[in-house]
C-alpha cells in the first residue's frame, strides 16, 4: 500500500543503513546533502561501496518467508490494488465521492504525503534534533518528524537500540507506529518482540552526559 519496493528490498535497504550508517555504503548517506538523503538516493545509481557490502548482508531469513515471496512476486498487482484502485473504491463507496477526487486524494496524495513524511526520517531525522543517547553519530530526535510519520521521529534512539521495537522512547503520543504493533501482538500477528531495559537506556545517556561534559570542559580550556 505504501509503494515503497517490496518488503524484502525495502528491509535490504535498511539493514545496510544502520550497518554502515553515514558512509558510502549507507543508501541515503546524510553525509552526500540533505536532498541526496531524502530523494537524490532514489534517482541515482547505488554507489559501488553500497553493493559492495550488500553482499554480506545475510538476508535469508526474509527470502524463505513465503508471505514476503508472495509479495515479492506479485508486487506490482498489488501496489495497484491497493495504494490506488482500494483506496479509491472506498470513497466511491463510502460516501459517493467522485472516482477521480478519490483517486487524487486518497490514492494519489496520500501517497505523496506517506512518501515524503518516510523520506523527512532519512533527512530531517539525520539533520534538525538533539542526540542523547549517541552523541556521535547523526539520527537525532525529531518531535515534529515523529509527527508527521507517526512514530519515527526518535531516530538517535532508534539507531543507538535498533533491537527494540518500539524505535522510540516515546510511548503513546508520539508513537503511533508502536501503538499499531502493540495491537498485532494482541491478535497473535506480532511476537518475540525486544525491548531495551530501562537500566540500559539510562546508563547509555549518562554515558552521552558525561562525554558533553568532557567535550564542553576541553572547549572551555582550549578558549583560554
Amino acid at each position: 500500500m505504501a509503494f515503497q519496493t517490496d518488503v524484502i528490498e525495502w528491509s535490504y535497504d535498511h539493514r545496510c543503513h544502520h550497518k554502515w550508517t553515514d558512509t558510502d555504503a549507507d543508501p541515503h548517506n546524510i553525509n552526500r546533502g540533505f536532498f541526496f538523503s531524502h530523494i537524490g538516493w532514489l534517482l541515482v545509481s547505488k554507489h559501488p561501496k553500497f553493493i559492495e557490502k550488500g553482499k554480506q548482508l545475510d538476508m535469508s531469513d526474509l527470502l524463505n518467508d513465503p508471505i514476503l515471496a508472495f509479495q515479492r512476486r506479485h508486487y506490482h498487482p498489488l501496489v495497484a490494488l491497493f495504494c490506488f484502485l482500494l483506496p479509491t473504491w472506498v470513497c466511491v463507496w463510502g460516501w459517493g465521492e467522485n472516482a477521480l477526487v478519490g483517486l487524487y486524494t486518497a490514492a494519489i496524495f496520500r501517497f505523496c504525503w506517506t512518501l515524503h513524511t518516510t523520506w523527512f526520517i532519512n533527512s530531517a531525522a539525520h539533520t534538525f534534533g538533539y542526540r542523547p543517547y549517541d552523541v556521535n553519530i547523526s539520527p537525532v530526535q525529531s518531535v515534529w518528524a515523529s509527527v508527521a510519520a507517526l512514530g519515527e521521529g526518535g531516530h538517535n534512539y532508534h539507531h543507538t537500540f535498533p533491537q527494540d521495537y518500539r524505535t522510540s522512547e516515546w510511548e503513546f503520543t508520539l508513537n503511533f507506529t508502536k501503538m499499531v504493533i502493540d495491537g498485532f501482538a494482541a491478535l497473535g500477528w506480532a511476537y518475540d518482540l525486544k525491548v531495551v531495559p530501562d537500566d540500559v537506556i539510562n546508563c547509555q545517556k549518562n554515558k552521552q552526559i558525561e562525554i558533553l561534559k568532557s567535550r564542553a570542559t576541553t572547549a572551555s580550556f582550549g578558549l583560554t
